[in-house]
């Protein structure tokens, strides 16, 4: 068993990280895909009820389920009047969100229906 696996974040996939207490900052995994997506989901809403940055320096690869959970969050930051922010977002990552018809700024924006 190595370091990682004594600490429980084996998986650099699955692994996230949070800043410094209370700086509302969410450090992504490189991997954001089907195995990151239950992972990813836990952490948000362990998040819920404040502003909220989620660093995407490290991603390199984004799937539809883990895309799905950042809209539902989008979604859930907005309803209760906070914010969802990417940031340090990685070339790769911009040209897959590209690619699904998002940018950074409007993944994380929820604009309700009126």
């Amino acid at each position: 068993m190595d370091a990682d696996d004594e600490k429980g974040c084996n998986d650099d996939a699955t692994h996230l990280d949070r800043g410094p207490a209370m700086s509302g900052t969410l450090f992504l995994p490189g991997k954001l895909d089907l195995r990151a997506a239950g992972p990813l989901r836990a952490a948000l809403l362990s998040e819920r009820g404040a502003d909220l940055v989620l660093d995407a320096a490290q991603v390199n690869h984004l799937g539809a389920l883990s895309l799905q959970v950042i809209r539902a969050a989008a979604k859930t930051w907005s309803e209760a009047g906070h914010s969802l922010t990417l940031t340090n977002v990685s070339t790769d990552l911009a040209d897959q969100l590209a690619l699904l018809g998002f940018s950074p700024a409007t993944l994380t924006r929820w604009e309700t229906a009126e």
